[in-house]
């Protein structure tokens, strides 16, 4: 098949609103857990829980840290700085699954444990990192400046201050750091998801999602709908949790770099602050707020991947159906 063909019979634009669904419910679920993530990351929650007992105490872990900024700025601060993820995040996520159906085609990938489906979903990655790291970068500024001025009103807000200030060039702070995070994370992710949605199905029906393995077999949507329901946020949110766990260090990484005081006139890149967190916090200091980084990444990665095969078996009645789909470029 060819690769106009391919583009024929895959139908971007059902594969794209799949994305953009995935991309918006995991964002809305995951957002309060995000926050709390950078606030461990960079310190601030034990900071400010010295602050207030007189220092000596241990950092908050995840649900002291929600408490404390519930308690001290409002429950809506749980979503300051939303917006940049909201829309960056469903670009990615449109882009994302476009993308990695594309390449699995090329790649020839196969349903389960095939190293081709990391491949596919981390050959897009250089591209993903131009949106993800603006947006990561306001939304750290943004969940930092709760704790220090409060000067930033909104998002578009702290976009326009920081660009008057230090020039278009600061949106792509830790940009290096942050495509290799994103490519380490999207690789697992859809390597993991295949491999556990696989696992599951056979499991649960004695049987996978095709015969041979292969992506768009027929027999996918002949499997019960229940099996399903079960099998793909469950694999999703595995796949999401063990994404987070192996890229989490250089999330711990970006997020040091990211929220940094851009007034202080040292600065500290990638290098100097994995340095500075191994030798100030030893290893575990690379895992700082892995917890509801992990919480997180089950919820918004189960819910994701539903709504996305969700909408796919709405557009065409299944992720799968329509036969063995691979491109030939020849």
């Amino acid at each position: 098949m060819s690769a106009d063909d391919f583009l024929q019979t895959v139908n971007i634009g059902e594969e794209a609103l799949g994305g953009l669904a995935a991309g918006i419910v995991g964002t809305v679920l995951g957002f309060p857990l995000d926050l709390i993530k950078t606030r461990m990351q960079t310190g601030v929650a034990a900071s400010a829980a010295g602050a207030g007992a007189g220092g000596g105490v241990r950092p908050p872990g995840m649900f002291g840290v929600a408490s404390q900024i519930v308690r001290s700025e409002g429950a809506l601060a749980l979503y300051k700085g939303i917006g940049p993820p909201l829309v960056s995040l469903s670009i990615i996520n449109t882009l994302s699954f476009t993308s990695y159906s594309y390449f699995r085609g090329i790649y020839r990938g196969s349903n389960g444990w095939d190293v081709r489906n990391s491949y596919a979903g981390m050959t897009g990655a250089p591209v993903f990192g131009l949106i993800t790291t603006p947006e990561n970068f306001l939304k750290t500024q943004m969940q930092m400046d709760n704790v220090r001025s409060r000067r930033f009103r909104g998002s578009l807000h702290c976009a326009s201050v920081l660009v008057r200030e230090h020039g278009f060039r600061v949106l792509y702070t830790g940009h290096a750091v942050n495509m290799t995070r994103e490519a380490a994370f999207v690789g697992c992710y859809f390597y993991c998801y295949e491999g556990f949605r696989e696992t599951f199905l056979r499991g649960l029906t004695g049987r996978g999602g095709g015969e041979g393995g292969v992506r768009g077999d027929e027999a996918a949507p002949s499997l019960p709908p229940t099996a399903m329901a079960a099998v793909v946020p469950l694999a999703g949110g595995m796949a999401g949790a063990c994404s987070w766990l192996f890229s989490f260090p250089l999330d711990c990484v970006r997020a040091g770099v990211q929220g940094r005081d851009l007034g202080d006139p040292i600065r500290r890149g990638a290098v100097r602050v994995f340095a500075d967190l191994l030798a100030t916090k030893g290893v575990g200091g690379l895992y700082a707020g892995v917890g509801p980084s992990i919480a997180r990444a089950f919820l918004v990665s189960g819910s994701r991947f539903s709504a996305y095969e969700g909408a796919l078996w709405l557009f065409r009645g299944g992720r799968d159906r329509g036969g063995v789909q691979h491109i030939d470029l020849k």
